[in-house]
């Protein structure tokens, strides 16, 4: 097996940068890009564009045949180690193989049990087969979908924005805007590279938000689900305009209490509340992989109590609005010690317009 060099990092860098094409588009597929190379020279390239799509090693060999290229004896540059499984195309090993591949460069191994093992089968076919290039950047790209194949729930995020003194709105409930134009429409982009957007019914009767990606050109829409315990969302509410959305209740739904489109799933846990864990493995079982949260502090509270969050994206604006607003995250029991926080380990802050955003990580014991 040869060792991955600088060159293997340049061009896995460039798989990568295919692979991001994919971002608003493949779930719940991952996002994958490939580069076909011969002494130095570029054959081919492409990435996974959706799901039923070529996946990326097969776009990459196709670009290199229409450019007239033969890829017998190239390398191929992959962000995630080719498929050996019949899914909705046939596995790429099959296509690399047939073409005369003579080394495979991926970034890191395939989560997903019923796809992996192809760097086995093309090993003991010759192939040279190198992993580790750029891993950390290609797991990042896919943090949702690594999610939902090791732990069988998706990466929870949670979107915020306050001022300076951590206070999301008034008290008469006022929050439009406290973040400037560039950090809303930042905040479409998080939108349009999940899965699922998730709110309760309490931002739902309060704003009556749409919840759907606007800002950015995407050609998929997140699923929208609403955590309504008692099933008190108003038929004409706009986050269940045009179907796309579920509603998940702790008890059985009214029938005809939401237009036809609307999907219902009732998961009480042993109070009488919504099941939150349940939930996540419900969503994780239809594929979400990255699962975006624009709610309240009572939901953001509770799936922090749960455990359940993973990321914090947080925007600040420049403005102080004063103790009594509102918060971010409200406990149902309050801590009696501060060793009981939940503790956050940074991972970039970023100023986006007049605001700046911070994301952080739950950091886990």
């Amino acid at each position: 097996m040869t060792v991955a060099g600088d060159a293997d990092r340049l061009f896995m860098a460039r798989a990568l940068a295919q692979a991001e094409r994919g971002l608003f588009t493949t779930s719940p597929n991952p996002r994958v890009g490939c580069v076909l190379v011969r002494d130095g020279v570029v054959l081919g390239e492409g990435f996974h564009a959706r799901a039923g799509g070529a996946h990326a090693e097969v776009a990459a060999l196709d670009a290199a045949r229409a450019a007239g290229a033969d890829a017998r004896g190239a390398t191929l540059y992959v962000t995630l180690e080719p498929c050996n499984h019949h899914g909705r195309t046939p596995p790429c090993v099959d296509a690399i193989l047939a073409a005369g591949v003579a080394r495979v460069v991926a970034a890191m191994p395939d989560p997903n049990p019923a796809a992996a093992r192809g760097a086995d089968r093309l090993r003991a076919a010759g192939v040279d087969v190198v992993f580790g290039p750029l891993e950390d950047e290609a797991r990042e790209l896919n943090i949702g979908f690594v999610a939902r194949m090791t732990r069988g729930t998706p990466w929870v995020r949670v979107k915020t924005a306050t001022s300076v003194d951590g206070r999301t709105a008034l008290v008469n409930g006022a929050s439009r805007w406290i973040t400037g134009a560039a950090a809303r429409a930042d905040g479409h982009r998080w939108r349009a590279r999940a899965c699922a957007i998730l709110t309760g019914v309490g931002t739902v009767l309060h704003d009556d938000p749409e919840l759907t990606v606007r800002d950015v050109p995407t050609s998929r829409q997140p699923l929208r689900v609403i955590v309504d315990r008692h099933g008190d969302t108003p038929a004409a509410a706009r986050v269940l305009a045009g179907g796309n959305a579920l509603v998940v209740t702790a008890g059985a739904p009214r029938a005809g209490a939401w237009p036809g489109d609307v999907e219902t799933l009732a998961l009480p846990d042993a109070g009488g509340r919504v099941d939150l864990a349940a939930l996540m493995r419900a969503l994780a079982a239809r594929g979400v992989n990255e699962l975006h949260v624009e709610a309240g502090a009572k939901l953001n509270g509770a799936l922090l109590e749960a455990g359940l969050v993973d990321e914090i994206l947080h925007y600040v604006a420049p403005m102080v609005v004063g103790d009594a607003a509102r918060g971010m995250f409200e406990r149902a029991v309050p801590l009696e010690t501060l060793g009981d926080n939940a503790a956050l380990a940074w991972r970039a802050v970023d100023r986006v317009g007049a605001d700046l955003r911070l994301i952080s990580r739950i950091v886990r014991t």
